[in-house]
């Protein structure tokens, strides 16, 4: 077969093993169609089809083949990242600043602090720290992970729970917002390269000023308008935000964050992430999948990625609780709030693909990531759901 049949072979079966497993399992209660992506990427990577049929894996995924799903998935995944940036609703966060402060600041930070414990337990064995990161930049970055709330699968799971456009959607909605901020904050903190501070300086200040402009520019044209030049912002901080060093999806979010969602239709924009889940977000799964490593061992792998997602859902809850003590919360409200903000899936699988590519963690260490953020995920819906059943 030539590229371009093998190209079309792999999408094949990216679009194919997933649906199938989906609609014939009838999993969407605890694994919805993009949970089982991920789930997919995992089962076609090296550790697992390439060891069952190695033959098979290295006929599909030849490096000509993976170089251009590797293209569609940085696209796809800056597409997927400006949404989310798009999306943060800042205004009614400082509105509700005390509670939104308070809930937030515990629900991020209980889980770091335990993650960042798991993370120096992890430190302390050979086999997960990148060969390019320091102590502290992996510590941070694993407790981090363990801190992500993913925004754009929050709002899909709360659409399903029909409460986005409800008061307790929109309450979660902001702390949400304010979580996703500061893991970006967090992340350009962890990739900040002290041989290339004068670079990074240099585009934190051109962007500034190109914002103020881009910003001027999008007011005054029409939507129609708008929409183009939302990709040509994109492609340009995306552009230079790697150059500086910072890596192309902390420009995605840059990018989208200085956007107001209202110069949009609303419609449209979900419509937006909807089909790039649909087509495009499928091919960063796989991509995903085919980074994954096993060479320490499953069980050891697996004995990680329990320890991170104990620390993830006990510390996100425990924030949560705490925060509902300080402000008086209603009974069952933090249980429900705590399980949707501790929600990993895209977000966090980002969050580690950056600091994988950047050294800072090793294969084995973002597959145990991998894995706490599928289970995070699974985990989500079938705890709040009879919640909200009981309550009618």
């Amino acid at each position: 077969m030539n590229a371009s049949e093998l190209f079309l072979v792999a999408m094949l079966v990216i679009f194919t093993l997933p649906w199938l497993i989906w609609r014939l399992g009838r999993t969407e209660y605890y694994a919805p169609l993009v949970v089982v992506q991920i789930v997919a990427g995992i089962l076609l990577g090296p550790g697992m089809l390439g060891q069952w049929q190695p033959q098979v894996y290295q006929f599909i995924f030849q490096p000509q083949v993976i170089q251009s799903l590797n293209g569609i998935a940085w696209w796809a995944v800056m597409l997927f990242v400006m949404i989310a940036g798009v999306e943060l609703d800042l205004r009614q966060a400082w509105k509700h600043r005390r509670e939104s402060g308070i809930t937030a600041g515990l629900a991020l930070g209980t889980p770091l602090v335990l993650g960042c414990v798991a993370a120096v337990l992890l430190a302390g064995q050979s086999g997960w720290m990148g060969s390019s990161a320091q102590s502290w930049q992996f510590i941070l970055g694993v407790g981090m992970a363990c801190a992500v709330t993913a925004l754009p699968i929050l709002i899909l799971f709360m659409e399903k729970l029909d409460i986005l456009r409800q008061p307790l959607g929109q309450r979660i909605l902001r702390y949400a917002s304010l979580d996703d901020l500061a893991i970006w904050g967090v992340l350009a903190l962890i990739l900040m390269d002290w041989g290339r501070m004068g670079r990074q300086l240099g585009f934190l200040l051109a962007f500034a000023a190109l914002s103020w402009g881009f910003r001027r520019l999008m007011a005054r044209v029409q939507e129609a308008d708008r929409w183009y030049l939302a990709m040509i912002w994109l492609a340009l901080c995306g552009f230079s935000a790697d150059w500086a060093g910072l890596h192309f999806m902390v420009g995605a979010f840059l990018a989208g964050a200085v956007m107001e969602a209202d110069w949009f239709n609303q419609a449209k924009l979900d419509q937006l992430r909807h089909h790039v889940l649909l087509v495009m977000m499928p091919v960063f799964f796989l991509s995903t999948g085919l980074r994954t490593e096993w060479g320490m061992g499953g069980l050891m792998v697996v004995a990680a990625a329990g320890l991170l997602l104990l620390a993830s859902v006990a510390g996100k809850l425990l924030g949560v609780h705490l925060a509902a003590r300080i402000l008086g919360w209603n009974q069952g409200e933090a249980s429900v709030v705590g399980w949707l903000l501790q929600t990993k899936a895209l977000i966090m699988i980002i969050f580690a693909n950056i600091l994988l590519d950047r050294q800072i963690i090793t294969s084995d260490s973002f597959t145990a990531l991998l894995l706490m953020a599928v289970a995070s995920t699974m985990l989500t819906i079938p705890m709040v759901e009879p919640w909200f059943r009981r309550r009618g």
